[in-house]
């Protein structure tokens, strides 16, 4: 005669067995999707390139800087001093095509026929340059801004000499030969940056992106100018000379006439 419940009980252990393994390999592949883990390894392929090929003897390396701001914390991905200035460096593990300009305030990441916007890097470095410039006291144009993009993205308009791709990063830096920083001034500030960031730490980057999180929180009573809804670029306010909008206000692209988009201004619009 069959014991079912010897049955029942070899069944679940036999399943729970495999859920052992499965649990853990699942925690994994989630892990490997998230956001946190892909900025991460970005940031560690770029911490592995400036190793490989940069002279340690001439580019010190700081990762992963947090400092404090006027605002809260500001968190600088990595910083290279060297004689040649200090290149302040922001990381973007983005994939998809990816559109922007020096002067637009967001850029646009083009995956297939979805398409994102996100902070020009560019103006979210210009607050660690600044803010580091601060904390150094020194001048600013010491400091030099360089962001680079890694994972499969495609740069579909023309970039900045100080934004690119992976490999890039390393020839850019070495691409400056000029002697601005003598040896001490390079000891003293590494030493600066060292004794002035804060403790690197789980804690110290959960109280980082609360701070952000803060931030991006506030009221704005007035919005910024609107961002163009066809290529991204600043839009300015302009008044209809002719036909039966005449002397209304609208916001037009500042790309004008590469970019013909119009958005109706809506204080005019309800007046």
């Amino acid at each position: 005669m069959l014991d079912v419940d010897h049955i029942i009980n070899t069944f679940y252990s036999a399943v729970f067995k495999q859920l052992k393994y499965l649990v853990p390999i699942l925690i994994v592949i989630a892990l490997a999707k998230s956001a946190w883990f892909k900025g991460y390894m970005g940031e560690l392929l770029v911490r592995l390139t400036m190793k490989l090929f940069l002279d340690s003897k001439k580019y010190q390396v700081i990762n992963n800087a947090t400092l404090e701001a006027h605002d809260g914390t500001t968190q600088i991905d990595h910083i290279v001093v060297s004689p040649f200035g200090i290149f302040v460096v922001e990381t973007k593990n983005m994939k998809g095509w990816i559109f922007g300009s020096e002067k637009q305030k967001t850029w646009t990441q083009k995956i297939f026929k979805k398409s994102f916007k996100f902070q020009n890097p560019l103006h979210q470095n210009y607050k660690h340059t600044k803010t580091l410039a601060e904390c150094l006291q020194i001048d600013e144009s010491l400091l030099i801004s360089v962001v680079v993009f890694v994972g499969e993205s495609t740069f579909k308009t023309d970039m900045p000499r100080n934004v690119t791709y992976g490999g890039g990063l390393t020839r850019f830096i070495k691409s400056h030969k000029e002697v601005v920083l003598e040896t001490y001034n390079i000891e003293r500030i590494v030493n600066q940056i060292q004794e002035g960031r804060l403790k690197p730490s789980f804690k110290t980057d959960r109280a980082h992106v609360r701070n952000l999180k803060q931030r991006h929180s506030k009221v704005i009573e007035k919005p910024d100018n609107p961002v163009c809804p066809k290529c991204g670029s600043d839009m300015v306010k302009r008044s209809a000379k002719k036909g039966s909008r005449a002397g209304q206000e609208f916001w037009g692209c500042s790309t004008f006439p590469k970019c013909r988009a119009v958005v109706q201004d809506e204080e005019s619009a309800s007046a």
